[in-house]
């Protein structure tokens, strides 16, 4: 297959680069110039045109990685936010209409979109009531997916991921832990610890991705990512500590992040109905992040 990332630099993308150019043709595109490595389109990351990746070109799939991925960075810049998730969606999709109708549209979409949970487990049926920008913008993008989809037949589907981590991850939760048990005895932390969340290692992820390409129907599907279990942040953090061999303490001072649910727990049922399998339990991922970033950070 001929494989584009848009958003190759990016986390998920490089993971995504590594793993797709195995067995195919792997195309990459982002707003990071490089001048050495082939098969690679560099985006405006002010004003992004993306004719020129998809004329004369035919790609079977495109996975579309870019976008911005901090709740707290929508808050402050809501407008760079709607560009990079929102409008940049539609320019793709508007793009792959004129010219790569045919090629399979993959949007990285994110449990944001569904805010503070009615219940749980999370399933894709469950209504979404964003909390931040981020969350409504990546919800926007979906509806964008789906438009494109109903009036104009193009091949797509978005995925919900919790919350990922792995190596080369440089921000959130674990990145925070490390960075802040090098320069404070006692590491504070937003909210009680009694918060949970889902965690996937970027490895899954790709994986959840390798089984949409193969099989989803591509007709807007919404489809969870994650791994069904519920780990509270006060157990990962521990976990983390004892991977990482720090004396750090650390406690929670109560006050709660704007933006941030507090309970999350993913239904996977129709991830596994795929053929999703997880394959990085939790302290196996945490042991591969600490290395990598004991031999990085």
């Amino acid at each position: 297959m001929n494989i584009l990332i848009i958003g190759s630099k990016g986390f998920i993308g490089l993971h995504c680069v590594d793993y797709f150019s195995k067995d195919h043709e792997v195309w990459q595109c982002d707003v990071v110039t490089d001048y050495t490595t082939r098969n690679y389109f560099t985006i405006d990351a002010t004003n992004a045109d993306y004719t020129e990746v998809f004329k004369d070109r035919n790609f079977d799939v495109c996975i579309n990685c870019s976008g911005a991925a901090s709740v707290p960075d929508s808050i402050k810049n809501p407008l760079r936010d709607f560009n990079l998730n929102v409008t940049n969606v539609f320019k793709q999709l508007n793009t792959l209409r004129k010219l790569n109708p045919s090629c399979k549209y993959i949007n990285l979409s994110s449990a944001a979109v569904y805010g503070n949970p009615e219940y749980l487990p999370i399933d894709e049926a469950h209504p979404c009531h964003p909390i931040s920008p981020y969350g409504r913008h990546k919800k926007m993008a979906e509806d964008i997916c789906e438009e494109f989809n109903k009036n104009y037949q193009l091949k797509t589907c978005s995925l919900r991921i919790f919350s990922a981590y792995g190596e080369g991850l440089r921000k959130q939760l674990f990145w925070d832990l490390y960075s802040k048990s090098k320069t404070s005895e006692t590491v504070i932390l937003y909210g009680t610890g009694n918060e949970s969340r889902d965690f996937i290692h970027v490895s899954d992820v790709v994986q959840a991705i390798t089984v949409a390409i193969e099989s989803s129907n591509f007709e807007a599907d919404i489809i969870n990512v994650a791994n069904g279990k519920e780990i509270s942040i006060q157990d990962a953090v521990a976990a983390f500590y004892n991977e990482l061999d720090d004396n750090s303490k650390f406690r929670f001072g109560g006050e709660k992040r704007v933006g941030d649910p507090i309970n999350w727990v993913a239904n996977i049922d129709r991830l596994e109905e795929m053929g999703y399998r997880i394959k990085v339990e939790l302290e196996s991922g945490l042991l591969s992040y600490v290395a990598w970033l004991n031999d990085n950070a």
